[in-house]
């Protein structure tokens, strides 16, 4: 691994400035994302939890298809081109979202519509786009951060995907509840359709904002490159390589496959407990069953924002400080931790305040872990080269994982809710016992895979 040489305290501003407003675009990709979860409440019988099952669903496999043709993409044509085209291309489909919402609720009878095949098509599309945010992030901060401060970069990376998943639920259900939209829909019912115009017309302003502040390296920044010490370190960066030999370099890297196979347990568990928790805790509420419902319904967004700062800037402090950069031990801990808040969740089903205090805990270690695999590990064991394509590949198991829960919760808490910490359990444990696989993985110069 190559020496690491603090950086000067301009080069750091200068960080910054690129990786701040582009972790705010990557947020708000997150807000146009999870606002269908959002929309489901808001919709009531004209989205039942099924339909949801299927349209979130749907979109999720074919964010995890899209991860294997835009991964390799980025890693060619660059970060700062892949996060402008992601960002535009969600913003238009939230737009086109946001319109056929307002389309359905101006009909005599709105159940009429056919809603679950249309948010299909144009949720599926704007999954496509959603793809290029991890991707392009990762491809650009691969530049810019060594080995030795990726922890804490993933601690940034976890922040950023927190503060979405605050936008998503709590900013996104602040605006259905604001003097703006209460009451002014048709007939006097609610203008829901701005649960997707609002990520919209900001995705379109930070759209224009990166087109002037994001710089792919640090040499388009007017800094010096610098050899970062992961698997790209003695390589010769500008030569091209092809969409096979990322591939291959990507699918014959047994840690990188391990990883996958870990974000594929991570995406059951965090959307799992991240989704399935809010649409039960207002299903309870509906029941007239209030005590500690009530608080996490109405704050399940900032809850999951301070699990995120939590969980990610732990698992970015524990890997660099106390296990000396590698990954597996520090996402290991909080795995482990996260098996015991499941076990816990199937005795908690009728105690409000007892469940939120375990899904805030597995919140804190699945939002940490993924921080931790999908936006430092990709870093490292792809190197600057084929970044992209590692994140690509492991985001897009996280989404396939994530596709497997929509599907089988949306089936299995329709019938009963029991069963839904005994879905969760075993991808927990097996996620545990695959990173004791990769617990003393670090990069390794060209030639080391």
């Amino acid at each position: 691994m190559s020496e690491f040489i603090p950086h000067t305290s301009a080069y750091r501003h200068r960080r910054f400035i690129n990786w701040f407003p582009m972790g705010i675009t990557y947020a708000l990709l997150y807000m146009g994302r999870y606002n269908l979860t959002v929309s489901k409440d808001a919709l009531g019988n004209l989205m039942t939890k099924e339909e949801f099952g299927i349209i979130f669903g749907v979109g999720t496999l074919i964010y995890f298809l899209s991860f294997w043709i835009n991964g390799p993409l980025v890693d060619r044509i660059g970060g700062k081109k892949g996060i402008l085209i992601g960002a535009l291309g969600a913003g238009v489909m939230n737009l086109g979202l946001g319109l056929y919402t307002k389309h359905v609720l101006s009909m005599a009878d709105p159940t009429k519509a056919p809603i679950t095949l249309v948010f299909s098509i144009i949720y599926g599309i704007n999954m496509y786009f959603q793809t290029y945010g991890a991707v392009s992030i990762v491809k650009v901060n691969a530049h810019w951060f060594h080995v030795r401060e990726r922890g804490v970069f993933s601690g940034i990376f976890g922040v950023m995907i927190a503060s979405g998943i605050f936008l998503a639920f709590d900013v996104s259900q602040r605006i259905l509840d604001s003097p703006l939209v209460k009451g002014k829909g048709f007939n006097g019912g609610d203008a829901l359709w701005w649960v997707f115009l609002s990520p919209a017309i900001l995705l379109f302003t930070f759209f224009i904002i990166e087109i002037f502040l994001l710089k792919d390296t640090p040499a388009k920044a007017g800094y010096k490159d610098f050899d970062t010490g992961d698997e790209s370190s003695g390589e010769d960066l500008e030569e091209k390589v092809s969409t096979l030999q990322l591939f291959k370099r990507i699918l014959t890297h047994p840690v990188i496959l391990t990883v996958a196979g870990i974000e594929f347990c991570t995406g059951v568990l965090r959307n799992g407990v991240m989704h399935w928790f809010r649409i039960y805790s207002n299903e309870q509420i509906a029941a007239g069953i209030t005590q500690g419902w009530k608080f996490a319904m109405a704050n399940w967004g900032l809850l999951l924002w301070i699990a995120g700062i939590i969980g990610s800037n732990t698992a970015g402090i524990l890997s660099d400080k106390l296990f000396q950069s590698r990954r597996g031990p520090s996402a290991g801990f909080l795995y482990g931790i996260m098996t015991l808040c499941i076990v816990g969740m199937f005795f908690s089903l009728n105690n409000g305040w007892a469940l939120a205090a375990f899904a805030f805990v597995i919140s804190i270690c699945v939002i940490g872990t993924h921080g931790l695999l999908s936006g430092t590990a990709t870093m490292d064991f792809g190197g600057r080269k084929a970044a992209a394509t590692a994140v690509g590949v492991i985001d897009g198991f996280v989404y396939a994982g994530t596709a497997v829960q929509s599907f089988a919760l949306g089936y299995i808490t329709t019938r009963d809710w029991n069963y839904w910490p005994v879905f969760l359990l075993p991808f927990s444990i097996i996620g545990f016992v695959l990173l004791l696989r990769i617990w003393h993985a670090k990069p390794k110069k060209k030639g080391g895979h």
